[in-house]
């Protein structure tokens, strides 16, 4: 590994972010995954940006299906996150398995997320990776503290005490 690419990585690791699953469904099945490169784009019009591994079962599903959604997971949500990254695919392949979900046309919006469902715009190919943007068409907003990710471990947001 380079020296640059390892200064990245070491770099992008203190940088928190809100832990996502993207979720889509349509003619090239559900499929479902855990990201944390997710974004807003504009309010004029509602867009997000997710970034997902272009070669990915998930990234090809997207663009298959031409919908996604976007699930903000909720603070107690550690399992969710780990089984959608995929830590239990070899004995539990079927990550949706036991999970109560709301089916939407975009994509399942997972239990006490706040969600975007998103029907796809356009995909831009950068490096390893797919830039999908999405145009939102659908929010569902469960009011509930966010899960983040950084330096390698999941945490809670808190304000800072004055």
């Amino acid at each position: 590994m380079s020296k640059a690419r390892q200064a990245f990585i070491s770099a992008m690791r203190k940088v928190a972010s809100t832990v996502t699953v993207v979720t889509t469904d349509g003619p090239a099945g559900q499929a479902g995954a855990t990201v944390s490169a997710f974004s807003s784009l504009s309010a004029d019009p509602p867009s997000v940006l997710v970034c997902l591994k272009a070669d990915s079962r998930i990234a090809r599903a997207v663009q298959d299906n031409g919908v996604f959604c976007v699930n903000i997971l909720s603070e107690d949500a550690v399992d969710v996150a780990t089984r959608f990254a995929g830590a239990f695919d070899t004995t539990s392949p079927d990550r949706f398995e036991g999970v109560v979900v709301t089916q939407t046309a975009e994509g399942p919006i997972l239990p006490r997320a706040t969600a975007f469902t998103c029907s796809l715009n356009r995909t831009v190919l950068h490096g390893s990776h797919a830039i999908c943007i999405g145009d939102v068409t659908g929010i569902s907003d469960a009011g509930e503290q966010p899960l983040t990710y950084m330096s390698g471990a999941f945490h809670v947001v808190r304000p800072k005490p004055d």
